[in-house]
């Protein structure tokens, strides 16, 4: 098949906060430099932000050092946090408040920002774009271009392909070659270029597996005179527990919309636990409700969050090209932020990538990148919180919360001991007949809601006559394995009704994947037991339609 090829100094895969910083980085040094060189960026979103979901409370520190003057160019950050509310739930209707001093230092955001990042992904891209960076949207990377051991850029998916793989006529559009000197990939959370070459190039051989949970969030409209501006409430404990952990979270911040959610961590281990559910009846805790009572619910979505942190890191530099980003998986979790270190992470990279453009190089490994990587707050940062992941997989909310702080409070991130979990969360499931089944609440459409209506308001769209993009290697597992021993799991920990056992023609259960639902979270390509699910990217645009996430 003939294909067309276009040719640039740095190809970036991802107009995420990672991949848009880095482009940014790239073009400032070029103007400085008086070195001209092409750059350009792809997503796989209809446009720029549209699959972008993130609590999120911010952290302006990389953003400050990328564009300093952004408050002057519109920057969207409108809402200064104000105040830290922290709870443990400890039943489905009481809380404890964690008092100030007790709360680890990493969860403080004086001089942070409650924001969309939809919008500041949006912003910085038009911040890129003035600068000459091109930018791609609505074509996904479909896989790397690697040749004699060195990746030389990314392919872009066929447009046009019926579901079983044939072009369709008059609207086949094969994909592109984007050749580049220097490719940096940052797809976001398990990306699947960057799975692969994680797996090809063997970077996380000295590293812990990734670590991963899922995040569920709604943005609702709530009456003004609940809402206040700058209020950042986190929380602990109940729906979930120590097997199966995780966090909560509800913001304010601008023209009275609240961004609340849950977070799961993928470790859980009752293969009966459904998140979304979890998450629905979460919010009818008093302390929750109490704000959104007689609200509206304007969107959902979901997304899974890399969370191992830096003993979860893998080597970041192949030949010809780079992780960045939550595909590297730099999120600290300790905060419960990730967009100032992929922002951080992507500068990074790019500073390495145009100095070697810039000395005429080509095609080796980015080494200046790991040595700046090494050298930065970022490494620090990641370095300072890298046992709160394995304290709370370890010992439990309460007491992996009272080690972190210890640690933060007292050691001030540099405690003399370092914790690990070498199991990954797809080996951590129970055999359904051991765990205890459990009977969630039906939905009152009020507080709490049912998937499909929650996907509708995703603006999920997928062209049906395409190849499914979850793929299984052996179609007979989900039937013959997954559900007698997990009662088929995938049912429950999809937030989007993708995955349904249904009765055949022939009266025996059959795994049905309903690709057209799917909100691109990644959650089966990590939760499967057997790790049979492959997610890979689906025609370009497709997926959600995230608009203020």
């Amino acid at each position: 098949m003939e294909r067309d090829v276009m040719e640039y100094d740095i190809v970036i895969v991802g107009a995420g906060p990672a991949g848009l910083s880095a482009a940014i980085r790239a073009k400032q040094m070029s103007a400085e430099a008086g070195r001209e060189i092409d750059v350009c960026v792809v997503e796989k979103g209809s446009e720029v932000g549209a699959h972008i979901m993130s609590g999120a409370v911010f952290e302006p520190r990389a953003l400050n050092e990328l564009i300093p003057d952004w408050q002057d160019k519109g920057a969207p950050l409108n809402s200064p946090v104000t105040r830290d509310d922290v709870y443990f739930f400890t039943s489905e209707s009481k809380a404890v408040k964690t008092p100030g001093p007790f709360v680890p230092r990493p969860m403080h955001n004086h001089g942070n920002y409650i924001i969309s990042l939809g919008k500041l992904t949006r912003w910085l891209g038009e911040q890129a774009e003035e600068l000459g960076v091109e930018i791609y949207p609505g074509f996904a990377a479909a896989d790397a271009i690697i040749e004699d051991g060195v990746i030389k850029g990314i392919l872009t998916g066929d447009m046009g392909v019926d579901r079983q793989g044939q072009p369709k006529d008059g609207m086949h559009t094969p994909g592109i070659e984007l050749r580049a000197r220097y490719t940096l990939f940052g797809e976001g959370c398990r990306g699947h270029i960057g799975k692969r070459l994680i797996r090809e190039y063997g970077l996380d051989e000295e590293a812990d597996p990734q670590h991963y949970a899922i995040g569920l969030k709604e943005l609702w409209e709530i009456d003004p005179a609940k809402f206040e501006s700058g209020l950042v409430v986190h929380g602990a404990g109940w729906p979930l527990d120590n097997a199966n952990p995780g966090g909560s979270f509800l913001y304010h911040f601008d023209d009275n919309l609240v961004a609340v959610g849950l977070i799961v961590d993928l470790s859980y281990e009752n293969p009966w636990l459904s998140p979304f559910h979890e998450f629905q009846r979460f919010k009818h805790h008093p302390k929750i409700a109490q704000y959104l009572e007689g609200g509206k619910r304007l969107s959902y979505g979901a997304r899974a969050i890399c969370k191992g942190g830096l003993n979860s890191l893998p080597k970041m530099v192949m030949p010809g090209g780079a992780l960045i980003g939550c595909n590297a998986g730099t999120l600290n979790f300790a905060k419960i932020k990730g967009n100032h270190t992929a922002m951080k992470s992507g500068m990074l990279a790019a500073e390495a990538a145009f100095e070697a453009v810039a000395a005429d190089r080509a095609h080796d490994a980015l080494d200046g990148y790991t040595t700046a990587f090494e050298n930065s707050w970022l490494h620090e940062e990641l370095h300072a919180s890298r046992n709160f992941g394995p304290a709370i997989h370890k010992y439990g909310a309460l007491r992996g919360g009272a080690i972190n702080y210890i640690e933060q409070n007292w050691f001030r991130g540099k405690a003399p001991w370092h914790l690990h979990d070498r199991t990954p969360d797809h080996a951590t499931l129970k055999p359904a007949d051991q765990a205890e089944k459990i009977e969630y609440p039906k939905h009152d459409n009020r507080l709490s809601f049912d998937k499909l209506s929650s996907v509708h308001i995703s603006s999920t769209n997928h062209e049906e006559d395409q190849p499914v993009h979850l793929q299984l290697k052996d179609p007979s597992i989900p039937i013959e394995q997954n559900l007698p021993k997990y009662a088929e799991p995938a049912q429950r920990y999809c937030p989007a009704g993708v995955y349904e056992v249904v009765d055949g023609d022939d009266g025996q259960p059959q795994f049905q994947i309903n690709a057209q639902n799917c909100v691109h979270c990644k959650t089966c390509d990590i939760k499967d037991p057997a790790q049979n699910i492959v997610w890979v990217a689906p025609e370009g645009g497709g997926g959600p339609n995230y608009s203020n996430m």
